[in-house]
């Protein structure tokens, strides 16, 4: 299969290239599109044959549940069996925008697309190409990251090509995403709509992916919101994409180093200084702050801690840079003290096995 890149710009897009990407989702075909938060592979989401190759192009096991885009708040009525009063406050807050929401799924979406769940994973991105492209080609479009599945997400259309040119028709080349991690997603298939019209539930809406929209922005319009088990739980069963196997790693073995200041840079200048007189190449993933401080064969900063919106925004290219450069070993700093640091570390963690050397 060859592999179109079409450039298409961000902000008006080009209207024949969206149709003529419409035109292969419409057929059952796949196209890599740009978001506000990373790249999607975006499918048919109601076509059960369209789901599936999403999973063989990605080489993603087929019960990770796919978010399924949409453009207008009112598609949510055709996919979802009931909208609870919280939905329309977080969407009205937060859409289009990087949160996903979960809901009960309809009849009309294919157990293909949700993994197996009867659960459906939603959102509205804030992007003038992936919502004319929504659009354009029937209002509902499956679209996990654009990789590989297990590595690094994509933030440029050149990160996509890399992983899965030969395996899909089309790439919309808009240039780099704005966000640079994927959405929030959050859990509101727990409320029910009682026979007298009351809605009720057991639980409080759950976080089931940090991301730039946080727990206390959540909660400052909804109320209480707590973080699922399962972010921490390897052996959970997905409720929600990201949520189990391996996820944004790089191809070397990478470690997270957490402690003081002055006890992480002399732990990982000496354990690079070792990689080195055992022949390794080590890569050290820092911030602008530290760049300074470390002696290895490959130093890199992903921003400042001032600006911790710079770190989330370069984090992915940065583990692909490492990969590109042929670091055997990576070691990172860790980034929790941030305001969206739960979920720069959630990838991190994922990325690096949750192996985290404490000093």
């Amino acid at each position: 299969m060859i592999t179109r890149i079409e450039k298409i710009n961000p902000q008006n897009p080009e209207k024949e290239r969206i149709q003529n990407a419409a035109d292969i989702l419409k057929e059952g075909g796949l196209v890599a599109f740009p978001t506000e938060t990373v790249y999607g592979l975006g499918a048919d989401a109601l076509r059960p044959e369209a789901a599936k190759k999403i999973y063989a192009a990605k080489g993603r096991p087929s019960d990770n549940p796919l978010i399924i885009h949409i453009a207008d708040f009112k598609a949510l009525f055709r996919i979802v069996k009931e909208i609870p009063p919280q939905a329309r406050l977080l969407a009205d807050a937060f859409w289009p925008g990087p949160l996903t929401m979960i809901f009960q799924k309809s009849m009309i979406v294919p157990r293909e697309t949700t993994g197996g769940l009867d659960t459906v994973a939603v959102r509205m991105p804030d992007h003038p190409v992936a919502l004319a492209l929504i659009r354009e080609s029937g209002g509902y479009i499956a679209a996990p990251s654009a990789n590989t599945s297990g590595r690094p997400s994509p933030t440029l259309a050149e990160h996509v090509a890399a992983d899965l040119d030969g395996r899909i028709p089309m790439i919309l080349d808009g240039g780099a995403v704005g966000i640079g991690i994927e959405s929030t997603i959050v859990d509101l298939s727990c409320m029910t709509k009682k026979a007298d019209g009351e809605w009720t539930t057991d639980e409080i809406p759950m976080v089931l992916r940090p991301g730039y929209i946080t727990r206390e922005m959540l909660a400052g319009v909804v109320g209480a919101v707590g973080d699922d088990p399962g972010l921490t739980d390897a052996n959970a069963h997905p409720k929600a994409p990201g949520m189990k196997y391996r996820h944004y790693a790089p191809k070397a073995e990478m470690i997270i180093f957490s402690g003081k200041r002055e006890n992480v840079i002399r732990r990982i200048n000496a354990m690079a200084a070792e990689n080195g007189q055992n022949g390794e190449k080590t890569g050290v993933i820092c911030t602008d702050e530290t760049k300074d401080c470390y002696r290895a064969d490959f130093v890199r900063t992903i921003g400042s801690r001032a600006d911790e919106e710079s770190i989330a925004r370069h984090l992915y290219a940065t583990l692909r840079e490492m990969d590109a450069l042929g670091a055997d070993r990576i070691y990172s700093e860790s980034f929790s003290a941030l305001r969206i640091g739960h979920a720069v570390m959630n990838r991190l963690l994922k990325a690096a096995g949750h192996h985290v050397m404490e000093v």
